[in-house]
């Protein structure tokens, strides 16, 4: 195994195991679960860094931890679409990788902020989509009367639209403030 591919999966070990960590320190608005935290924010720095499969893999990773440290599961379709693909999928803001490394080295900063921003929320509304499609299918009991994708809409909504916004937000400043750690070496 080669220095950089030993570098990268020391990396992803160790942002998944920060972005559990940040998951800890969450705020959370609902008692089914759901909270607002900066767990995406490793998983965009390792998809910016080492690309989309690096970046999702490392949120299989935060999905697999989260499980094992107490996660409220139902069924095993509910676990893996909770955690291992609504963690996973956030990776794929790793698709804007060229874009924001050619833009750093422009020193383009409205550009490296505009592709983070796109890369989140990518990433984060593909991790929304499937945070709701788990809801739909196995905590339709809790719409009540109302349609089940609109509660579950409105409910993963209330905390992923704030976390995405969130995590553009810190990873915008992080990497025009810091754009040394866009390049992996």
């Amino acid at each position: 195994m080669n220095n950089k591919k030993l570098l990268m999966l020391v990396e992803i070990a160790i942002f998944a195991g920060i972005g559990v960590v940040l998951d800890q320190f969450s705020f959370s608005l609902w008692a089914q679960g759901g909270s607002i935290s900066f767990v995406m924010l490793p998983i965009l720095i390792i998809a910016v860094r080492w690309g989309m499969l690096a970046g999702m893999t490392t949120g299989l990773l935060i999905g697999v931890l989260q499980m094992l440290f107490g996660a409220y599961i139902l069924h095993w379709a509910q676990a893996l679409l909770d955690y291992v693909v609504a963690f996973s999928v956030v990776g794929s803001a790793g698709v804007f990788r060229k874009q924001i490394i050619k833009a750093a080295n422009e020193v383009d900063k409205k550009n490296i902020v505009l592709y983070i921003v796109l890369g989140i929320v990518l990433g984060g509304l593909l991790r929304y989509a499937a945070h709701s499609l788990a809801g739909v299918v196995f905590f339709s009991e809790y719409a009540g009367d109302q349609n089940v994708w609109v509660y579950t809409l409105i409910y993963n909504g209330s905390y992923m639209i704030p976390a995405i916004i969130l995590t553009a937000i810190a990873g915008s400043l992080l990497f025009t403030a810091a754009p040394r750690l866009l390049k992996s070496k």
